[in-house]
């Protein structure tokens, strides 16, 4: 069973073939039996997940359920869960129970999904590896060796290794894609405001966004199904009409605009890697789209920029961590400041601390001008360049990181090579466009991705992208190679 897609486990729960019940069970062994290769789970919610399981099967008897009812997912250890440690990967929440679900928690729940547990993740979704998780850092499955991506790297490494069926991630600069492509899944990162994000612990608000990670395209089409939805509660939420993403998979790719920036292409991106992309490219060709080199200019500004305005917006958001209300408290405090310092210095790894430190920098008085302004005026920079490519084309599309899943401890000694892992997915966040990552093939044994960028709104057409590609190709089918 655990070799099956969303879609096939949809089919076969309606038709009953196999139970929720039994489904979930099959998938709690397999974490019980495997997880400890892979590190991929927090907290494993085995006696809530049965009950939501024979709620669904009751459900699914009905005739009358939602696509998802019945079929089990894990969430990110960044969603509130009501009653369930949310951890967000950090000391500092290493106690905490939400008294509520976030919306996303909430509306897989209203549609019959089954939780598994909560998975792992870089601390408060800082990093781009999972080495920087409180409780410890995540395998890939495709090499144990190696890093799974980051800051969702327990939703891939989960769903790589067939512990779960799909899973919820965040994406503030590529933690949804970077993953997904190291590991050899499809993510997703919808449009900023397509899903809600509220009860999602905030990293960088104006970035942060909520996506599924899974092993097709269609699958991400049902899971943002479920996903998106306007929340009065979230202030950036967008009150946008909600579409069903698995109605224009079949469409045609006849025509389709494909614009490949030439920025994507040159120093630091590994020439394997370019020579899977540039073949994936090609094969939407040959589906009958055209292809025309583009221009995003100010591409190499935007890990700079992302890196004042990313710290900058945590060091606010993570201000609330105090050792006063809830979180990690230090022992016998001599005063308010001991309580402060000890609390935050205690509780936060280097990661996390390094960004706050930057992010208030760049906010002090004297240098919010020369910092933060100016970082905010190169993001509309960023944003402009797409807003005129997408005259011209329908889709941009150009790697999604830079190599392969790289070895433990390559880049943890040298932060600003561990931030140059995301220059191809930033700028999709400092537009605020919806983007995802497809397997295009291995190079040296490990998975590649190709990124699909597109207009605000567009992801029925990032998917219907995604899947034809997947119908005339395999790379989506291959899996890690001791996976059971």
């Amino acid at each position: 069973m655990h070799n099956l897609t969303i879609a096939e486990l949809i089919h076969g729960l309606r038709n009953q073939e196999f139970s929720s019940v039994e489904l979930t069970r099959h998938y709690l062994d397999r974490i019980a039996r495997l997880d400890s290769r892979y590190n991929s789970y927090i907290t494993v919610t085995e006696d809530i997940a049965l009950a939501q399981a024979k709620a669904a099967d009751e459900r699914l008897a009905t005739g009358d359920a939602p696509a998802l009812c019945g079929v089990p997912i894990a969430h990110k250890d960044i969603f509130c869960t009501n009653g369930i440690r949310t951890s967000c990967g950090s000391k500092m929440l290493d106690n905490f129970i939400p008294p509520y679900d976030a919306t996303v928690v909430e509306n897989y729940r209203n549609a019959g999904a089954v939780m598994l547990g909560k998975v792992n993740m870089d601390e408060f979704a800082m990093g781009s590896s999972n080495e920087s998780s409180f409780y410890g850092p995540v395998k890939n499955p495709w090499n144990t060796n190696c890093v799974p991506g980051g800051s969702s790297g327990g939703s891939a490494a989960a769903v790589a290794a067939h512990l779960a069926p799909a899973a919820t991630a965040t994406d503030t600069g590529g933690s949804i894609r970077q993953p997904a492509s190291l590991c050899g899944l499809t993510g997703l990162k919808p449009t900023y405001g397509r899903v809600s994000r509220w009860g999602m612990i905030a990293f960088a608000s104006s970035l942060d966004q909520g996506g599924p990670i899974t092993r097709t395209a269609e699958d991400a089409a049902i899971m943002l199904n479920t996903m998106a939805s306007f929340d009065d509660k979230d202030s950036t939420c967008v009150d946008q009409p909600l579409e069903d993403y698995t109605a224009t998979l079949n469409d045609s790719l006849q025509g389709l605009r494909i614009g490949v920036p030439k920025e994507y292409f040159g120093e630091g991106l590994d020439p394997q890697t370019a020579e899977r992309v540039q073949a994936a490219i090609q094969e939407f060709e040959k589906l009958g789209a055209e292809v025309k080199e583009i221009s995003l200019p100010h591409t190499d500004l935007s890990v700079p920029a992302y890196y004042v305005i990313a710290p900058a917006e945590c060091s606010a958001n993570l201000s609330r961590f105090d050792g006063v209300r809830y979180g990690y408290r230090c022992e016998d405090p001599k005063d308010l400041n001991d309580l402060y310092k000890r609390s935050r210095g205690e509780g936060f790894g280097e990661e996390v601390k390094r960004r706050i430190l930057v992010g208030s920098y760049a906010l002090s008085a004297g240098y919010y001008d020369a910092y933060y302004r100016k970082a905010q005026q190169v993001r509309r920079l960023i944003k402009q360049d797409f807003v005129d490519a997408f005259n011209d084309v329908d889709v941009v599309m150009g790697p999604t990181a830079t190599s392969p899943a790289f070895e433990f401890g390559a880049k943890s000694s040298d932060p600003v090579a561990m931030y140059l892992e995301d220059i191809y997915t930033i700028a999709t966040n400092l537009a605020g466009l919806p983007g995802m990552s497809i397997p295009c093939g291995l190079v040296d044994g490990k998975p590649v991705g190709l990124q699909l960028i597109g207009n605000f709104f567009a992801e029925g057409k990032l998917l219907n992208a995604a899947h034809q590609f997947q119908q005339v190709t395999d790379h989506h089918q291959q899996t890690a190679p001791d996976i059971d």
